[in-house]
């Protein structure tokens, strides 16, 4: 997530960090992976001291990112769970916007 520097050993149940910086501030993200599958699905929760929620269970959100192949073409699924505002929506989608075309831009060689 933005540059983020991700700590973690991507086993079932073990923590995973994001630490980087936002809009010139220093911030850093946590969670738990909660499953992994290589090449398939990955399942995290993911809590942020940004969204001005409080570090309790209702504020972590869940994420799950699944891989599939057909057509010649990589699938990406991308999914969050969670309410919240509508301006809470919008970032959420601005910013995975944001990540999935930096990842196309890599995945088709032309990052940079």
């Amino acid at each position: 997530m933005y540059g983020a520097q991700v700590e973690t050993d991507w086993q079932e149940g073990s923590s995973i960090t994001w630490k980087g910086e936002y809009e010139g501030k220093p911030y850093e993200d946590k969670g738990q992976i909660l499953e992994v599958m290589p090449g398939q699905r990955l399942g995290v929760t993911h809590y942020s001291p940004l969204s001005g929620q409080d570090d309790v269970p209702e504020s972590y959100r869940t994420v799950s990112c699944m891989i599939g192949a057909g057509d010649g073409r990589a699938h990406l699924v991308v999914s969050r769970d969670g309410s919240g505002s509508e301006d809470e929506a919008q970032r959420s989608r601005e910013m995975w916007q944001e990540m999935l075309d930096g990842l196309k831009r890599v995945a088709e060689g032309s990052a940079g």
